[in-house]
């Protein structure tokens, strides 16, 4: 079960970050967008500190359009077999490539936004119907003869966690219904 730093004497709204751990040691900082609080706790909207990025590879048997044989790169054992080549790549722009927890990261400056460098992924979730994602190219690299893309997901990447009344953090999933009003509520308090 996924663990969380979290400093018991401050109050939710008053902390600026929390350190997410998963079931592997991995930690991911986060900052927290936002606090609601609940009557069984307050909930928090988390965005990871450094970048997120994801590695996709085209699937060559596919004979379709471009865009429908990429293929997200999920598998953690893949992931750890080319992470030296993804990591060597992105160094060269700069950037530092961490196997982070939930998600794969950089620091450093991402380079500007190009119309030409952006790929619309059609993200095929099983309870959902079709949902799009904008990526921003960042590099490419070749891994035992086939090659990966490293981007970075345009929209930001944000967690739903709940601090209840006993200190403990746990992350809960944006999909169940009864967060949906929750999660309304945390992105778009700002907004009004």
């Amino acid at each position: 079960m996924p663990s969380f730093q979290f400093s018991p004497e401050s109050e939710p709204e008053e902390i600026d970050s929390v350190t997410l751990t998963d079931n592997e040691g991995r930690t991911l900082e986060c900052y927290v967008e936002n606090a609601l609080e609940a009557e069984d706790g307050t909930y928090i909207l988390l965005m990871p500190v450094d970048i997120p990025v994801v590695i996709l590879y085209w699937d060559e048997q596919l004979e379709e359009e471009e865009d429908t044989n990429v293929i997200l790169l999920e598998d953690k054992a893949e992931i750890k077999d080319i992470f030296p080549d993804a990591r060597a790549v992105l160094a060269e722009l700069d950037l530092v490539l961490s196997f982070t927890a939930f998600t794969l990261t950089v620091k450093g400056e991402l380079p500007p936004i190009e119309d030409d460098g952006i790929l619309n992924l059609d993200l095929d979730i099983e309870e959902q119907p079709l949902d799009s994602e904008e990526l921003q190219f960042l590099a490419d690299f070749y891994h035992k003869n086939q090659k990966y893309s490293v981007y970075t997901p345009l929209a930001p990447l944000l967690f739903l966690a709940k601090y209840d009344l006993l200190g403990e953090i746990s992350l809960v999933s944006p999909d169940d219904q009864r967060m949906q009003p929750i999660l309304e509520d945390l992105l778009f308090e700002d907004t009004e």
